[in-house]
């Protein structure tokens, strides 16, 4: 008989909220770490009382009532609206797309005018069906918007021209006719007092965690501690690259300690000029109105993943999602295996959704 019903690796938020549910439920299970923190890419670093959000900025947003009281039982958020604003060569935008943003670019301050600038740049294009993500911007927001605020962004962050890019990247991306830069549109959102930390911790209340280690390198021994292995890491390395290689984008973070009290004003400015080599700059304070006489700034670098990096984002296009139902399959013949999170799924997921994910998958796994 195994030591432990499930052997959780990873401890993200699919595999914290996975133990808190198995242990809810009775169930003992063991969590094993690659790196040298608990909390995934939510894990915050406490630097002279500034909460640095290490792996890019997290902003917690739902329309789900039950998940916002699912984390707020284990701390609380505070009233953080995220509203981040654009450099493009020096000039100063507001994000997302709203009147602000029209009246700084043009000058207008009507809504109708403002609808009928977009119309006619989107027009001249004669777009009937959008078949990439640069028809599709211009489509949507029409030529000055996009060459200023979309083109040189989204290129640098996904690393190819935006003709090569699929349309529904972009769809996503709200655009307003008020005047108003909520980023968001969910009914919830905020940022956990004291930092994502807080939120791990409860989740992982009572959990044996083992930090630094590589569950790849000695699966075997781990498999024989546990009758089931929650995997939360890439599915493609969990094989061993059997068809290849998944397609990923990769991130660097140089984090800088200023000595003065306010660098930016905001906790986010995107850099959308092709020129400046990092997407946006992040001053960790102000996710949560920190009033220190330092402050902790992040330059964002987008990087061609390799087996070397960390792999952040996957590159959802035709062939990576045929590859990935290739390597799903062959998942599916290991009836101890529970894949979940935005590696294990290759798929996109805000904080929200992963949460939800591992609820509904800890309930029909274990209730069933």
């Amino acid at each position: 008989m195994n030591k432990y019903d499930f052997l959780i690796v990873g401890s993200g938020l699919f595999g914290c909220v996975f133990f808190h549910e198995a242990k809810k439920r009775g169930k003992k299970s063991l969590i094993i770490e690659k790196r040298e923190h608990k909390g995934g890419n939510v894990f915050t670093e406490n630097i002279e009382g500034i909460n640095v959000h290490k792996y890019g900025p997290h902003i917690f947003h739902t329309n789900n009532k039950p998940i916002w009281d699912f984390v707020n039982q284990f701390v609380e958020f505070n009233r953080f609206t995220y509203s981040p604003l654009a450099n493009y060569k020096g000039a100063i935008y507001n994000l997302p797309f709203n009147m602000n943003t029209f009246y700084q670019m043009w000058g207008i301050k009507d809504p109708e005018e403002v609808k009928q600038r977009i119309l006619d740049q989107a027009s001249s294009f004669n777009f009937e069906k959008p078949q990439n993500l640069e028809e599709q911007a211009l489509s949507m927001v029409g030529n000055d918007i996009y060459h200023k605020l979309i083109k040189g962004y989204t290129e640098k962050q996904w690393g190819r021209s935006a003709v090569d890019l699929p349309a529904f990247i972009i769809k996503r991306l709200p655009v307003r006719f008020t005047f108003d830069n909520n980023y968001f549109n969910d009914d919830y959102q905020g940022i956990p007092k004291g930092g994502y930390n807080q939120l791990i911790n409860g989740l992982l209340d009572g959990a044996e965690v083992q930090l630094e280690e590589n569950y790849l390198e000695k699966r075997e021994y781990w498999n024989g501690l546990a009758d089931k292995v929650v995997y939360t890491g890439a599915i493609d390395e969990y094989f061993d690259y059997r068809y290849g290689e998944l397609e990923y984008r990769s991130l660097e973070f140089k984090h800088e300690e200023l000595d003065i009290k306010n660098y930016q004003g905001v906790p986010v400015v995107n850099y959308t000029d092709s020129d400046v080599p990092y997407t946006r700059i992040i001053e960790h304070k102000h996710f949560e109105y920190g009033d220190q006489d330092i402050t902790v700034i992040t330059k964002e670098y987008p990087q061609k993943w390799d087996r070397s990096k960390e792999k952040f984002y996957p590159i959802n296009n035709y062939s990576n999602n045929n590859l990935y139902k290739k390597y799903r399959n062959l998942a599916k013949k290991e009836t101890n295996l529970i894949l979940g999170g935005r590696l294990a799924e290759y798929k996109y997921y805000d904080m929200h959704q992963v949460i939800a994910s591992s609820l509904n998958k800890a309930k029909n796994i274990i209730d069933k």
